[in-house]
């Protein structure tokens, strides 16, 4: 049997939200989904909280201040049925490409619980993963609801298997390590726009690029992947958006460092452009044969560990607020919610939505 390396081209979409409304989002990311199919992408991916966008604020001031922000943005959370989230899927089902899509997800069970959520979606619309971030990031623990490890999982396709971390997740040695496990040859990381943690004239303010840069290099690295970065970007729309936060907070703002988008190689080289600064799409071809030659040298899931001496359970029970006995027998065996192209939950295990 002749082993098959596939190789296609990705977008990564360093982009803004149309801030706090979900439906303008989605209007915006089909434009960019229209755009990339064009450039040729099969994949295209959005950054973290594209949907409706990074709630900066948590950063900006006390929590006493942001309840109207927090109001405002649980308005505008989606469940993956949702119209604005159906929207995009459409939108993708009708380009016939993939689409890694950051979202701020909301649940029937609660009307003010949410999460950071990202859903990786087929060429026919389908919910191929749906992940929520392990564990929310410092002031994000204001807004987000830790997630479990239903979606941590690596999925197959026909670009190859893909597998995605929010932010802070490529920290995280264990969820790291838990996808190369599974495979993983196409790495997908999201980021906010920026990423505030002291007055920028600060020694140790906080430098997401190069955070960003190190945690993308260390795992395509130690991997052997193909890692593509997506991060937001702050424009008017959005700093207008957050003038009641003050003048002091909008300076943190404007001078704090910006993300960065790109793709990096198995070596952990730059392929393709970079973009920082400049709101756009950057394409990278990617070639996952050229994953097969640095595992000769450093294979940590294979023949560089020590199984005997590491181990590492994973825990993939959805974590849900109550259990019911009717649902029992429909729960029993699946580990994975199914849905169908147009977005309708067919089948839920483990309490899927």
């Amino acid at each position: 049997m002749t082993v098959s390396y596939p190789r296609f081209k990705a977008a990564a979409c360093h982009t803004s939200s149309v801030f706090l409304d979900a439906e303008k989002t989605a209007e915006k990311a089909c434009d960019l989904i229209a755009e990339a199919a064009a450039a040729g992408a099969a994949l295209v991916v959005f950054p973290e909280s594209f949907l409706p966008g990074f709630p900066v604020w948590a950063a900006l001031q006390a929590p006493i201040y942001n309840h109207a922000f927090f109001r405002a943005l649980v308005a505008e959370a989606q469940k993956p049925s949702d119209g604005a989230i159906r929207t995009i899927r459409m939108a993708a089902r009708r380009h016939g490409l993939y689409v890694s899509l950051g979202f701020t997800e909301g649940t029937d069970a609660s009307v003010g619980c949410i999460w950071n959520s990202n859903l990786l979606i087929g060429p026919d619309g389908a919910i191929l993963n749906h992940h929520r971030k392990l564990v929310p990031t410092f002031y994000e623990k204001l807004v987000w609801a830790n997630g479990d490890a239903r979606g941590l999982r690596v999925t197959a396709t026909d670009l190859g298997r893909i597998g995605m971390l929010i932010c802070g997740e490529n920290t995280n040695p264990l969820a790291r390590y838990a996808l190369m496990a599974q495979g993983e040859q196409v790495h997908i990381s999201t980021y906010p726009p920026i990423w505030p943690t002291r007055p920028p004239d600060e020694d140790g303010a906080y430098d997401l690029r190069r955070a960003i840069e190190i945690r993308a290099g260390a795992h395509a690295f130690e991997a052997k992947v193909f890692n593509i970065v997506a991060s937001g970007f702050v424009d008017a729309a959005m700093r207008e958006a957050m003038g009641s936060v003050g003048a002091a907070s909008l300076e943190v703002m404007d001078k704090s460092p910006r993300g960065i988008s790109m793709v990096l190689g198995p070596a952990s080289q730059v392929v393709g452009e970079v973009l920082s600064e400049h709101e756009g799409i950057l394409y990278a071809d990617i070639d996952t044969a050229l994953c097969v030659e640095p595992k000769q040298f450093h294979d940590v899931v294979g023949y560089y560990n020590r199984f005997d001496v590491f181990r590492l359970d994973v825990d993939r029970t959805a974590r849900e607020p109550a259990y019911f006995s009717e649902d029992v027998a429909i729960a029993e065996g699946a580990e994975d919610g199914v849905f169908d192209a147009v977005g309708d939950l067919v089948f839920a295990g483990n309490g899927a939505r």
